[in-house]
């Protein structure tokens, strides 16, 4: 239970920066319903628990019996609803009162030179448990997961003996009830350092479809200790995830996980990568704040520093570009990629290189930079495109580079649990960069690129976003009631470094 309580936290692992990309916060309702999953959890393993032997001896008065109890699975369990509540500064406290379980076993005694055996039914009536796993940090930027306080209590047993000499053994089952019970209870704590240990494999399974594990380098080493019985073991779940085979984004947390008694916040580097050039971006993260939402679950949020080191990966890989050729024209357009079209736009040009075919290069001149406003995100993009006439031979001939810098807006909200918005062009200038045809004048290019975009592509991409995008999943998570907020959060939200 206790690895499902945590699944969200710990999908968010450590390494050091000033300023996070993104934030995280999961409140107390959020915690509540991980309890709520986590007991569902539990009740799932139930029959796959292996419960530890139990081996002891007692005096009856007229010797000593051995006795073993093997075997052990759970019949039956009555599983109450756990308490969880977050602990300031610390971390999570998790409680339950009133467990009741039904144990199914072999039983084997020796008596002196007397052997026996046979099965048993054992019910342990209400366990009460109360631990606490503190949150925090190694100090290297790994994240700490420790059961630093448990406690139990086991209200009674009753114990049925079958098979073999058992109508002999029962009459002195009161002699080995409080024996029993104690090994009992002295097994409860250690069992919840084991499903701490088993966190590492939860993990593994939420991301294993999207972790690169081939980078051993970048590793999220969850270190687990107890109040129990501590270990020096721990285990590593990679930070860098690969998103597509050009992009990578790392996750590690910059400080220790932020606990309030309301909720925990979680802040986290955030930062994207080329596949093949890992290269910081020339700007750094500026400060912003999460607006808490008590009535979520989980609120996530995400600066323009994320987004824009996305664009800078793209950009600094050398894979926003694009070439441009007649074929890729619609069919129906009348306007074609050669000299004679453009002659209408060009006057010198069909005069200079009559009925040539051209293609187009375009590339971005600068990395493409998106800022947030009140409910408004605006992308601010620097294009250039060079021209170039098509020789019979399939050599090519310079024309010209006209520089373009357009800036689109774009609202977004979530329906559906999808990503919906549409996009608007509000601003775009065209120059002549170089040009090796002469001077010409560039409005009338303009407009019609202005015509291009608002007819062809803004409708193409509105109609993607009136569809939707499904919000990217995590295992055995489903987003709903889904909000999205988009805020001005301070004047200067990229520092350039």
């Amino acid at each position: 239970m206790l690895p499902s309580l945590l699944v969200l936290l710990t999908l968010m692992p450590h390494a050091f920066a000033i300023n996070p990309g993104i934030k995280a916060s999961l409140s107390d309702k959020g915690l509540k319903y991980g309890s709520h999953v986590g007991a569902s959890w539990l009740l799932e393993k139930t029959g796959q628990m292996v419960i530890p032997d139990v081996a002891g001896e007692i005096d009856i008065g007229i010797g000593t019996v051995h006795y073993w109890l093997t075997s052990m699975k759970i019949s039956q369990i009555n599983l109450p609803e756990p308490t969880v509540t977050f602990m300031e500064k610390v971390g999570i406290k998790v409680s339950m009162e009133n467990l009741n379980v039904a144990v199914h076993g072999n039983w084997n005694t020796k008596f002196s030179f007397i052997k026996d055996g046979g099965t048993f039914d054992l019910a342990v009536i209400n366990v009460g448990l109360s631990t606490v796993i503190q949150l925090g940090s190694d100090g290297k930027g790994h994240l700490s997961v420790a059961n630093v306080q448990c406690s139990s209590s086991i209200g009674g047993i009753d114990a049925s003996f079958h098979g073999g000499g058992s109508f002999i053994f029962q009459p002195f089952v009161h002699f080995f009830k409080s024996k029993i019970l104690n090994q009992i209870q002295e097994k409860i704590c250690p069992g919840i350092e084991k499903y701490v240990n088993d966190l590492e494999s939860q993990l593994e399974k939420m991301q294993g479809t999207t972790a690169n594990k081939t980078q051993k380098k970048s590793a999220f080493c969850v270190f687990v200790t107890s109040c129990v019985r501590p270990c020096n073991v721990y285990h590593c779940v990679p930070v860098s995830f690969q998103v597509n085979r050009n992009l990578s984004i790392e996750l590690p947390l910059v400080l220790p996980p932020i606990i309030q008694s309301s909720d925990v916040e979680v802040d986290l580097k955030g930062v994207f990568y080329g596949a093949r050039n890992h290269t910081d971006p020339p700007f750094a993260a500026g400060p912003f704040q999460l607006v808490q939402q008590s009535d979520l679950m989980l609120t996530v949020g995400l600066s323009e520093f994320t987004i824009n080191s996305a664009s800078f990966a793209y950009y600094s890989a050398g894979l926003l570009q694009i070439l441009i050729t007649d074929d890729m024209i619609p069919k129906a357009s009348p306007f074609r990629l050669n000299t004679t079209s453009f002659g209408t736009l060009i006057p010198q040009l069909p005069k200079m290189y009559p009925n040539m075919l051209m293609l187009l290069r375009a590339y971005a001149a600068q990395t493409p930079t998106v800022s947030f406003h009140p409910d408004t995100t605006t992308l601010n993009v620097f294009v250039s495109t060079k021209a170039y006439g098509i020789k019979p031979n399939a050599t090519y001939i310079p024309f010209f580079r006209l520089d373009m810098n357009a800036t689109l807006s774009s609202k977004f909200f979530i329906s559906d649990e999808k990503l919906s918005g549409s996009t608007a062009l509000d601003n775009l200038t065209l120059t002549v960069g170089a040009t090796e045809i002469g001077p010409f004048q560039t409005e009338s290019l303009q407009k019609l690129l202005q015509i291009g975009i608002k007819s062809y592509l803004l409708p193409l991409l509105n109609k993607k976003l009136k569809d939707g995008i499904p919000l990217p999943t995590v295992h055995n998570v489903q987003w709903v009631n889904s909000m999205l907020k988009v805020n001005k959060v301070n004047k200067n939200p990229l520092q350039q470094i």
